[in-house]
């Protein structure tokens, strides 16, 4: 089964937390603070592998987590971070972010990687915190959070060539006829509802892939049939094989079926009908193809090339081959991608988040914003003076006053994120 579209969760490891200790080695009566910090979490990395086809495994493995660092030490041993959990993903996959739809990656070479969700870092162990007016604190941290999310993974199938066409027009018949591919071939439309791939060699050592698309009907740019499904993967494809029936054995005009292609390519992405095309004219061991043949170059006057071939008789086809052979070398090394042309960015500050916002739930006060509700994961609330802390800074960040503007008094339950306490003023 051909999977092309998946949706999966992925989440940094936590970083390690940091300790509290002191030295208590004989002969050092003031041995000092000696907690060590944590280790940083591990990075979720997508990594591309040629070996890949399709986002199959991803069907029965949803989620990815790394592994958290290790706590820090007594002896101001720092935690050892964790590895990356490395991903392996086909080659043409494009990974964006479900909830703001940013693209993160677009990966297409060997080996290419992409970090999609970052490790948190270490907490910070007591010999931090130490300081001329606190040489012995009782303070470290938790390690911070890796970063969470889920991701859309969109497959854009990446081929030299790619045959299109409308349905049983014989490209899957025109593949298995020219590779070791064995596409399921059936008497009906749509028999192909996945693309299939074929290496194609030339007669004279040449090598490329070559791309069976399944196929298209009017309004396939709106989604009608396969359409996008279809169409995505049309995208990745160096040169276009357009398959025409020329026989016309299904009652249409095959001048008519190119142009209406050819439409739907322009409609779907303008790039599309730009992109170097050859004609397949198929099926001409049939009857009418040889002067259908001639009345669909005249129509087209010499706009594209048309190859007459038959897949059934083999017709024809070394001569298409060292065609698309000849048109992929004169073309550049890299498979074709969108935005070929580089563009100018223009990089700005983000504009400055509020650090947090109050609201009110009934008798409930609540804090929100990544800043605080990191602040309370990573704050050790075993230690008196780690308590302080949290207090202090959330003084200094204006909560107290945010909150008594909200109307808080003393006593009230206050929440940032999964912890509750009481507000004192």
């Amino acid at each position: 089964m051909f999977v092309d579209k998946v949706k999966v969760f992925v989440k940094g490891g936590d970083g390690g937390n940091g300790m509290v200790a002191f030295r208590r080695e004989k002969y050092e009566p003031r041995g000092g603070p000696a907690g060590g910090d944590g280790g940083r979490g591990g990075d979720v990395v997508f990594q591309v592998d040629e070996g890949l086809r399709t986002l199959m495994d991803f069907r029965y493995r949803k989620q990815f987590k790394a592994d958290r660092g290790e706590h820090g030490r007594s002896k101001s041993q720092h935690g050892r971070g964790a590895d990356s959990l490395v991903v392996k993903v086909p080659p043409g996959t494009v990974v964006v972010d479900a909830d703001t739809g940013e693209v993160i990656a677009d990966l297409t070479r060997q080996e290419q990687t992409a970090v999609i969700a970052r490790g948190g870092r270490g907490g910070r162990g007591n010999i931090r915190f130490s300081s001329p007016k606190n040489p012995a604190p009782h303070v470290a941290e938790n390690g911070e959070p890796g970063v969470e999310r889920w991701v859309e993974l969109e497959l854009k199938l990446l081929a030299d060539a790619g045959l299109v066409g409308y349905p049983s027009v014989g490209k899957s018949t025109l593949l298995s006829a020219v590779s070791a591919a064995r596409p399921k071939v059936g008497a009906y439309h749509f028999t192909t509802i996945h693309p299939n791939l074929g290496v194609v060699e030339t007669e004279d050592g040449r090598s490329f892939v070559m791309a069976d698309l399944p196929g298209l009907i009017e309004g396939a740019h709106t989604g009608v049939g396969l359409g996008h499904q279809f169409l995505r993967h049309v995208e990745r494809t160096r040169v276009l094989v357009h398959v025409v029936d020329m026989a016309g054995s299904e009652g249409r005009d095959p001048y008519e079926d190119w142009l209406q292609i050819n439409e739907e390519l322009r409609l779907y992405r303008k790039e599309l009908a730009d992109r170097p095309q050859i004609v397949a004219a198929n099926k001409m061991d049939l009857p009418e193809a040889k002067e259908n043949l001639e009345r669909f170059k005249a129509a087209i006057d010499g706009k594209v090339s048309v190859f007459p071939v038959s897949s059934a008789t083999r017709e024809g086809l070394r001569e298409l081959l060292y065609a698309v052979a000849d048109r992929l070398d004169a073309l550049p090394d890299e498979p074709l991608e969108e935005g070929e042309e580089e563009e100018r960015k223009i990089y700005r500050s983000p504009a400055a988040e509020e650090p947090f916002r109050v609201r009110r739930e009934n008798e409930l006060f609540v804090v929100e914003g990544e800043r605080v509700e990191k602040l309370v994961k990573m704050t050790n609330f075993q230690y008196d003076e780690s308590i302080r802390r949290f207090a202090h800074t959330l003084k200094r960040m204006g909560v107290d006053d945010a909150l008594r503007k909200k109307g808080a008094k003393e006593g009230d339950t206050i929440r940032i994120g999964e912890m509750e306490f009481d507000f004192q003023d």
